[in-house]
């Protein structure tokens, strides 16, 4: 069972959002503040990092950014989707949404255009992380899922680390249970919103049971959150991000160790 008492009204129906080709940007915005100290610091270290590796494309810089956004942002249950990227920076820590908002400003600065796609995901997708604060679960969770201009071609996150190749076994598929977020686990394994073919309709890799709704493509997350609001209302927000903000995603998963009132974030 979830519940929308705890999420803003929202209105969106159940008509899926038409295809339309909506145009990304390299310019900053409120959550992108590519400007800010932090930000340029952290993309002079992976133009620093991605040149020693030897690696020269958009794509492979992109890759070293999110190892060290991994390494260095711990992952936790934030619930301010607008927050700052300098501020995730500066806190280290942040819900797979504040990463991945770090990764498309980072993006950003590299002169590579990012865009958003607005996805509501079933509450229940987050239940294996929240097994007795079910009731407080939201009924849908609002999903920026970044997607990057390269050469030409719009790229989605999960897509950046496309052709791994290797010979071992098949990496097992995401769980959204145990401390591997959604922001760690595009790294190893393939993660798609859409059954695509190359999920073979029943790899884990297919998430498209738990998509409710696709809102389509937005020029950034600024643009989305502004126009359908963010998971939780303000109330919750303020209630549940003194916890949430500093709890680490994966602490007590499982074991049923989230106290009333938890509410979970993209994380």
């Amino acid at each position: 069972m979830t519940s929308r008492l705890l999420m803003p009204f929202r209105t969106v129906g159940g008509v899926p959002a038409p295809v339309v080709e909506t145009a990304g940007s390299t310019r900053p915005t409120p959550i992108l503040d590519v400007a800010h100290p932090r930000v340029t610091a952290l993309v002079e270290r992976v133009r620093r990092e991605a040149e020693e590796r030897g690696a020269d494309s958009d794509r492979a810089r992109l890759r070293t950014a999110h190892g060290i956004i991994a390494a260095t942002v711990r992952p936790v249950y934030s619930v301010e989707d607008v927050r700052r990227v300098s501020r995730t920076l500066r806190l280290g820590r942040g819900s797979c949404s504040q990463r991945m908002a770090v990764l498309e400003a980072v993006a950003r600065s590299l002169d590579v255009p990012t865009r958003v796609r607005g996805l509501l995901v079933d509450g229940a997708f987050w239940y294996p992380r929240f097994p007795k604060a079910r009731p407080f679960v939201p009924e849908e969770v609002l999903l920026a899922w970044p997607e990057f201009l390269l050469d030409d071609t719009w790229v989605p996150i999960a897509e950046l680390f496309a052709g791994r190749g290797g010979t071992g076994p098949v990496p097992s598929g995401f769980t959204n249970s145990g401390p591997e977020t959604l922001f760690e686990a595009v790294a190893r394994t393939t993660v798609d919103w859409d059954a695509p073919a190359a999920c073979a309709g029943a790899a884990p890799c297919d998430l498209s049971a738990h998509l409710r709704t696709d809102l389509g493509r937005f020029s950034s997350r600024d643009e989305l959150f502004a126009r359908h609001g963010q998971t939780l209302c303000r109330p919750a927000r303020t209630l549940a991000e003194p916890v949430l903000g500093r709890w680490s995603a994966g602490a007590g998963t499982g074991r049923g160790a989230v106290g009333a009132g938890a509410t979970p974030s993209a994380a």
